[in-house]
């Protein structure tokens, strides 16, 4: 159960983070974040998250002469967040944090059913 309820943390930030990105795809300068998860040392195992880190992908250059980031040539750089490819990490997060859900029940209903066993 303690492995199972890592993941549903894990998967949790990792769809926040997703969302935040989706949310600012038309803010000037953002750059997309991305987060990676290490495994817990211990018997129990589960996955804890890592560093959240910062894209290095260039920013798109976006021509609008009357944005007030604009240079002298016009354009200004927009954020660097590909709306599919987190709509992709959206859809596979949501995945995982479904079979964790789904583990957690399966782990507590047969704790459930140990404990009716053992009071007979």
């Amino acid at each position: 159960m303690t492995a199972s309820a890592s993941g549903l943390s894990a998967q949790s930030a990792r769809l926040r983070l997703t969302a935040e990105n989706i949310a600012n795809v038309d803010t000037p300068g953002y750059r997309a974040k991305g987060v990676s998860f290490e495994v817990m040392a211990g018997d129990i195992g589960g996955v804890r998250l890592g560093n959240v880190d910062m894209s290095s992908a260039a920013p798109t250059r976006v021509h609008n002469p009357a944005h007030p980031l604009a240079g002298p040539d016009g354009y200004y750089d927009g954020s660097n967040v590909n709306v599919m490819i987190e709509m992709a990490d959206a859809q596979e997060a949501q995945r995982s944090y479904d079979a964790n859900l789904r583990l957690f029940d399966q782990a507590r209903q047969m704790s459930s059913s140990l404990m009716d066993l053992l009071r007979r």
